[in-house]
């Protein structure tokens, strides 16, 4: 048998950062996404033999342990190894050596969440073989200490719950074990619209979140009133998105992304260089009306609104930064998990 699973990736559209510590701990914190037709994937084939082979194929990294009560985290692959230590520590030996095999749609920091994906792709894959009885909420929040907590990756808690629950969710964050999901049921024009009107446009540029972040938690416990009034902003920015996908107010939603892009800035240094800053802008004189970097920040993936038909000469304008468009679909459905023979 291989069991096997996949989680897709997201895309942030407002409320980004808000759902890092420690400010949502001390002031909670409110995201609206929405995961697209991008994903991670893993599959499990158990093998006879008393080993682990762990390979990630889109990285071409490969590695093979002796199965142990617990794998080192050393660098090498510490994602696989510190899910697999977490489901023994929790549930017991595995009955077998297998091969864990993984491929992400999209590079490591590009912006979509792909680490914490891949970490619930990785968990969906040991919960299909194991058959592990573990709800969505379950799992959202186990993948979340795995990856924020016991290996201390730096990062929020919204892209755990994205590839977990799938669709569009307006979430709210409060301390590490209060997180709310709000699915939205929005009119499928309005989805429609803005899937044909949002570009996602990958830079070409990759960027370690981490660094970004850790400077944004910094500034909080620094009491640096900038880049808390800014996540104040972007906290209202996401119950602004939420009224104009409800309500269908789509045109305001341009000038709701250029809203939070403004304030995202001041979170802290490196979300935005004057490379990036030039593509905003040269998007915004061919017709787009907003946009944003996705994720964290400082490189990776940039999405605008361009309403109309204006969405070809966005296009054309930033042929010459080396970028490419990546086209995609809003999908319904989280994280997946079968099994084959």
């Amino acid at each position: 048998m291989i069991y096997r699973s996949k989680a897709p990736l997201r895309i942030g559209l407002a409320g980004g950062g808000t759902d890092v510590s420690p400010y949502c701990d001390l002031y909670g914190g409110a995201i609206l996404n929405a995961t697209i037709s991008l994903y991670a994937y893993a599959s499990i084939e158990p093998i006879s033999e008393p080993i682990a082979v762990i390979e990630t194929v889109d990285r071409g990294e490969k590695i093979t342990l002796d199965l142990a009560a617990s794998f080192p985290i050393d660098g090498h692959l510490d994602l696989a190894k510190g899910i697999y230590n977490r489901v023994v520590r929790e549930f017991g030996p595995v009955p077998s050596g297998f091969k864990l095999t993984t491929f992400v749609d999209a590079p490591a920091g590009s912006g979509l969440g792909t680490s914490s994906t891949l970490v619930v792709a990785i968990l969906g894959a040991f919960a299909e073989w194991l058959r592990l009885p573990l709800g969505e909420y379950d799992m959202a929040h186990i993948a979340y200490e795995i990856e924020r907590e016991e290996l201390v990756m730096a990062g929020g808690k919204q892209d755990q719950y994205a590839a977990t629950f799938g669709g569009v969710n307006f979430m709210e964050f409060y301390d590490k074990n209060t997180v709310i999901v709000n699915p939205l049921r929005i009119k499928p024009q309005y989805l429609y619209e803005l899937e044909n009107n949002l570009l996602l446009y990958f830079t070409a540029t990759s960027r370690l979140s981490s660094t970004i972040i850790e400077a944004q938690t910094q500034n909080v416990k620094d009491n640096n009133q900038q880049s808390i009034e800014a996540m104040h902003h972007l906290k209202e920015q996401a119950r602004m998105m939420k009224e104009a996908l409800l309500k269908g107010k789509i045109h305001e939603i341009g000038s709701i992304l250029d809203f939070g892009f403004q304030y995202k800035k001041q979170m802290a240094q490196g979300i935005s260089n004057s490379r990036m800053d030039e593509i905003y802008d040269t998007a915004l004189k061919a017709g787009a009306t907003g946009g944003k970097i996705t994720g964290a920040g400082g490189g990776g993936f940039m999405m605008f609104y361009c309403p109309g038909n204006s969405r070809y000469n966005v296009q054309q304008a930033l042929k010459n930064f080396g970028g490419d468009f990546r086209p995609y679909q809003f999908t319904e459905r989280g994280l997946f998990t079968w099994a084959i023979k």
